[in-house]
C-alpha cells in the first residue's frame, strides 16, 4: 500500500497522490450501512438548487497513451449546474458504487467503518433558465473529480455551471457506463508529470469541444443518454474559465496556454509543468498556496510562471493549511478521527472551507462576470475570510 503521507515534493507535483486517493473520497452511499458512522459535507450557501448530470465522451483523434494500443482517449465529466427545481430527485452519490468499492479496497478496509457522505446535487434535474459562464474543474493526481464537492456546488448556487473531468489512468477512479474501473498508474519523476498535465490540457480541449456541442442541443455522451431538459443554450462559452487542484491546477494553467476559449485559470497549490511556464499568459490567473509550500520562494515552477504573467495575476495564502485543505478531504479528515492521516493543517475545516470557496468565487466573479470584490478577499483584507492571506500580485 503506498505510503500515507507522501513528500511534499510528491504532493504538489502530483497531486493528491496516495493519501488522497485513499482518504478523502468523500461522496455518497444514498442511506448509511447498519453500524458505520456517516461522513458529511456541508451544502451549498448560495440560492440556487443543484444538479448534475454525467457525460462519458470518447475523442477519435486520439489514442489513449496509457491504454490498449489503439484505443482512443475516454473521458467521464459531470456537467453541474443550477436547477430549475430538484424536489422529488434523487441526490447523486459522490461515488458510483464500482468507483466507491475500488477506492475502499485502496485503503484494505481502512474506510469500511465509514459511510461516505451523500452530495446536495440532484441527479438530472431540468436547468434553470439563463446563459451562465461554464468553469471546468480538474483534480490532483490520484484524486477523483468529485473530490472538490464542496467548492464546485458552492460555485454552481451562485449561478455557474462547473464541468468537472476525470483523467483516466491519471485521476483516482474512473468507472465508466459499462461498469469498467479504471485506477491512476504508478506516479512517475517530472517528465512523466509534465506528459500528464500535456494529456489533461488535450481532454480539456476536447470538454470544451463536447461543451460547445451541448450547448446547440447536441448530445455527445457516448451512450446517447438523455440530456436533461433546458441545458441547451444555457452555457456561455465565452466566460469560460479553469482551475484545479494540485496537478489540476497545472491542467487549468496548460490548456490556457493553448486555447484562448478559456479566459481566467487559477491553480489551487499545484507545482506547474510544460511550455506554460516559459511563456506565461495574458489572461488572469490565481495562484493559491500554504505555508507548507510557499510557492514563489520554494517552488522554481511558480517563480519562473510569474514572472511570466502578463495580465492580471494574484498570488494568496491559505493560513494554517497544508495541500488537502484544498479539497473535500479538510471536511472529512475530523469525522474520519485518525483513521486516514491526512495533510490539512491545523485550519478550521469550516474556515478552510468558507475561505476556498469564498476566493474561488471571488475570482471568476471579477473576471468573468466583472463583478467588484466587495469582500477584498482577493486582497488578502477581507475580516469576514482572515484566513485568506495576500502574497504577491
Amino acid at each position: 500500500m503506498p505510503p500515507l503521507r507522501p513528500t511534499r515534493r510528491v504532493l504538489l507535483a502530483g497531486g493528491l497522490g496516495a493519501v488522497v486517493a485513499g482518504a478523502v473520497v468523500s461522496p455518497a452511499v444514498a442511506s448509511p450501512t447498519a453500524g458505520s458512522l456517516p461522513l458529511h459535507l456541508a451544502g451549498p450557501t448560495g440560492p440556487a438548487p443543484v444538479a448534475a448530470v454525467e457525460l462519458h465522451l470518447i475523442d477519435p483523434s486520439r489514442s489513449d497513451p496509457w491504454s490498449e494500443p489503439g484505443q482512443p482517449r475516454e473521458l467521464m465529466v459531470t456537467v453541474t449546474y443550477p436547477a430549475a427545481e430538484v424536489h422529488g430527485r434523487t441526490m447523486l452519490p459522490w461515488l458510483p458504487t464500482g468507483a466507491e468499492r475500488a477506492l475502499k479496497a485502496r485503503y484494505g478496509g481502512a474506510l469500511d467503518g465509514f459511510t461516505l457522505p451523500a452530495t446536495h446535487t440532484a441527479d438530472s434535474a431540468p436547468a434553470r433558465g439563463g446563459h451562465r459562464p461554464v468553469l471546468l474543474y480538474s483534480p490532483g493526481y490520484a484524486a477523483d473529480r468529485t473530490f472538490n464537492t464542496l467548492v464546485v456546488e458552492d460555485l454552481v448556487s451562485w449561478g455557474y455551471t462547473v464541468v468537472t473531468v476525470d483523467h483516466p489512468y491519471d485521476s483516482g477512479e474512473v468507472e465508466f457506463p459499462d461498469g469498467r474501473v479504471v485506477l491512476s498508474r504508478p506516479d512517475g519523476d517530472d517528465d512523466a508529470r509534465r506528459r500528464a498535465v500535456a494529456v489533461r490540457a488535450d481532454d480539456l480541449r476536447f470538454v470544451l469541444d463536447c461543451l460547445a456541442e451541448l450547448n446547440r442541443g447536441g448530445n455527445p455522451d457516448a451512450q446517447r443518454r438523455p440530456v436533461p431538459r433546458g441545458l441547451r443554450g444555457s452555457l456561455d462559452l465565452t466566460r469560460t474559465g479553469a482551475f484545479g487542484h494540485s496537478r489540476g491546477g497545472a491542467a487549468a494553467a496548460a490548456v490556457m496556454d493553448l486555447d484562448p476559449r478559456v479566459r481566467a485559470g487559477a491553480d489551487l497549490d499545484g507545482a506547474l509543468f510544460g511550455p506554460v511556464v516559459r511563456r506565461g499568459l495574458d489572461r488572469p490567473f490565481l495562484l493559491m498556496d500554504t505555508a507548507v509550500h510557499d510557492g514563489l520562494n520554494e517552488d522554481a515552477s511558480w517563480a519562473a510562471f510569474w514572472e511570466n504573467l502578463r495580465g492580471w495575476r494574484r498570488c494568496l495564502r491559505l493560513a494554517d493549511a497544508e495541500h488537502l485543505s484544498f479539497t473535500d478531504l479538510v471536511a472529512l479528515a475530523p469525522q474520519l478521527g485518525g483513521a486516514l492521516p491526512l495533510p490539512v493543517g491545523t485550519i478550521p475545516a469550516d474556515r478552510a472551507v468558507a475561505g476556498v470557496r469564498a476566493t474561488v468565487r471571488a475570482f471568476f466573479d471579477t473576471h468573468l462576470r466583472r463583478h467588484p470584490d466587495t469582500s477584498h478577499v482577493l486582497t488578502g483584507a477581507s475580516p469576514r475570510y482572515p484566513e485568506i492571506r495576500y502574497v504577491a500580485g
